[in-house]
């Protein structure tokens, strides 16, 4: 039977809390076990991933057993509640065995529409991200503060992350710079926390390839609470992955996706 007593933020709330006790001791420390998942290329994964993910996991089982679970470390737990967790429990692992405070965990909750209450966590600098139907704020150092997109309504006053200067294949490089040169300012590497950006009012256009359903679920729920869109580069729904643009609001939505719609 499933536990009803905590509601699921409190649920979410719960799993970053022990994603946080499970990642920090592993933070900053020179002799961190890593492993790489690619043959050709580089993508880490640390103790730290699998720990956290794996104490998320733990929560799930005694708060939300009839969910099913997909994660990014230990992959697909079938539940019958119609109802998936959605875990990235080191989004940025990169930035995590580089030292920077970049990376974050990453929970959603969605269902056959796609994700409806989203958590980015960033244990180090003690910030979270709260994004449903229900609530849209940040904690951190300085206090509780709610979330809310910025108004910029033109590409030349727009500020711009994506996370590799690469972005993708060649097509998706020319993508993201036929919007790349029409924007204010343009920045990089920042992984999962330029989301957050954006639905804090600090930044205005996310622009991203190759994602996979656990890099952007969080991310969606928590900006389309703040008054954001994020759609893939045809306009469609975002939450499977792949090709991703989040605007602070629909003119520049609107103005991004004419450009990348070329593309």
């Amino acid at each position: 039977m499933q536990e009803t007593t905590l509601s699921d933020l409190d649920v979410a709330e719960e799993m970053a809390d022990a994603a946080r006790a499970a990642i920090l001791p592993f933070f900053r420390q020179s002799n961190i076990e890593t492993s790489n998942k690619l043959v050709d290329g580089f993508d880490p994964v640390t103790v730290a991933d699998r720990n956290a993910e794996k104490v998320m996991r733990e929560v799930l089982a005694k708060h939300r057993p009839d969910d099913s679970i997909f994660g990014e470390e230990f992959g697909q737990t079938q539940g019958n509640s119609g109802r998936t967790w959605v875990l990235d429990p080191i989004d940025g692992t990169r930035g995590f065995i580089s030292g920077t405070p970049t990376w974050g965990v990453l929970i959603a909750l969605s269902n056959q529409n796609g994700p409806f209450l989203g958590v980015i966590d960033q244990p180090y600098i003690g910030e979270r991200f709260l994004g449903s139907a229900d609530v849209a704020q940040a904690t951190g150092p300085t206090g509780t503060m709610p979330l809310k997109t910025r108004k910029t309504s033109s590409l030349d006053q727009a500020i711009l992350f994506t996370t590799f200067p690469e972005v993708g294949t060649p097509e998706d490089r020319a993508g993201f710079e036929a919007v790349a040169q029409q924007v204010q300012l343009t920045r990089y590497g920042m992984d999962c926390y330029a989301y957050a950006l954006l639905a804090a009012g600090q930044v205005d256009l996310v622009i991203e390839a190759g994602l996979n359903a656990y890099d952007v679920q969080a991310p969606i729920a928590v900006i389309e609470a703040a008054g954001g869109i994020v759609t893939d580069w045809q306009g469609g729904p975002a939450h499977e992955g792949g090709r991703v643009l989040a605007a602070a609001n629909a003119e520049l939505h609107a103005a991004a996706l004419k450009l990348l719609r070329n593309y």
